[in-house]
């Protein structure tokens, strides 16, 4: 195996990692956002099962190794530049915390790398569009519409409980949902890394073409998934957990249910598409679905016009690192040392505005008492009110109604206040 091939392995498992912290959101924002599961705990449930996951499917990954480009016209140079656009972009958008998806990332930095090298013959565009642009475009939509369905039936099922112990119902419920997401977005997307892996080694003869996964291969890119997931990406799970609606149980656990079963529905017919994306979309048909909910369209706008933007964007970044990394080795070198360092000036200007674990849960934390304070202030108002209106009610009296009872009605309707001073009239 050449130092080429071993630097573009090495690489591709950063980008896995990315991958893992920059899709953490997908399975635990909701559940955090909610007090179901600790930002801790979830993030380190979320990690080990994306390892889990990860030997659960090769479907995704047979699609990118063999279906996705020409694997017999490109180099592992291209591939290291593929990998260069998405890891930048995948940087960039956790930078400012909005969820794009890392895998149309991958996708369009490979695209454009083997398209500046090979030209567009080399791309097998029916593939393109059957199992990439074609869920890109419907699985937001039916994740959204699955979300709403489920939680307007959640809420009807909510309103005919206690409040206090449905709403616990439904966070232990989410600790499962959440759980299934992480399962499936390690079969998703660890599969990804998986393909480029297996890509790279078909092209330079190490595999025969249409090859599975080797195991090591499998074992590695669950391994580096689940270290970036536990590693938490929690910008973005402040974005999708409070900045674009304010989440409650019954909606988190409607998301996560319906996000669940599309990706894994999805990575079962081996079309790679978007968990982020997924996510989102359930995150929003959820918000909709609850009545009283407020959806921050402005938020959506902007990860909407992310996600537009992802392809293009990493393609035209991979097809310019593939271009230098195929003038020869000491292009791969500056293309490698280029990426290093504007992942570092990325990482320096996020130690400025920090977003840590104690953030995301000091957010939380504060939805929950202003949400314990809105309920109090109901209450303690509804009690002023009754008792305003009850104070204002005439004494009433019955017919033949003795006089000197006038004052029991006063003092509580006890007939032994008025009797004292009966008896002195009488004296």
């Amino acid at each position: 195996m050449s130092t080429l091939v071993i630097a573009v392995v090495l690489t591709a498992l950063v980008f896995d990692f990315t991958n893992g912290f920059h899709d953490t959101a997908n399975a635990m924002a909701t559940s955090i956002a909610t007090g179901a599961l600790r930002p801790r705990v979830a993030v380190v449930l979320a990690g080990v099962l994306n390892l889990v996951g990860a030997f659960l499917s090769v479907e995704v990954a047979l699609t990118i190794s063999g279906g996705l480009v020409d694997e017999a016209r490109i180099t592992p140079a291209v591939i290291f530049g593929g990998l260069v656009g998405a890891i930048l972009w995948n940087l960039v958008t956790w930078l400012v915390g909005l969820p794009s998806s890392s895998s149309h990332a991958l996708f369009g930095g490979l695209i454009g790398a083997t398209w500046v090298f090979a030209g567009s013959g080399a791309i097998n565009v029916s593939t393109v569009a059957g199992k990439v642009l074609l869920p890109l475009a419907l699985s937001p939509v039916v994740a959204g519409v699955v979300a709403l369905s489920a939680t307007w039936i959640g809420y009807r099922i909510a309103t005919r409980g206690d409040r206090r112990t449905t709403t616990r119902g439904f966070q232990r419920a989410q600790i499962v949902s959440a759980s299934m997401i992480a399962l499936a977005h390690g079969t998703n997307d660890a599969q990804k890394t998986m393909g480029v892996i297996t890509l790279t080694l078909i092209t330079v003869g190490l595999l025969p073409a249409h090859s599975a996964p080797p195991l090591w291969v499998v074992l590695a890119a669950g391994l580096a998934i689940a270290a970036g997931t536990a590693t938490g990406g929690w910008r973005i799970i402040h974005t999708l957990g409070r900045r674009i609606s304010d989440i409650e149980s019954p909606q988190g656990f409607a998301a996560e249910t319906a996000s669940a079963a599309v990706i894994l529905s999805s990575a079962h017919l081996g079309f790679a598409l978007s968990t982020t994306q997924v996510v989102s979309g359930a995150v929003l048909g959820s918000a909709a679905g609850r009545r009283a909910g407020p959806v921050r369209w402005r938020v959506a706008g902007r990860m909407a016009a992310v996600w537009l933007l992802t392809l293009p964007a990493a393609a035209v970044v991979g097809a310019l690192a593939a271009w230098v990394s195929a003038r020869g080795t000491g292009g791969t070198v500056l293309v490698g040392a280029v990426l290093v360092v504007v992942s570092a000036g990325i990482y320096g200007l996020s130690r400025r505005t920090p977003v840590s674990a104690a953030t995301v849960g000091a957010a939380t934390v504060g939805a929950a008492t202003v949400g314990a304070a809105t309920v109090g202030a109901a209450t303690v108002g509804a009690a002023t009110v009754g008792a305003a209106t009850v104070s204002e009610l005439p004494a009433q009296r019955s017919p033949g109604h003795a006089p000197g009872n006038s004052a029991a009605a006063e003092h509580g309707g006890d007939p032994q206040v008025g009797q004292p001073a009966a008896a002195a009239r009488a004296a």
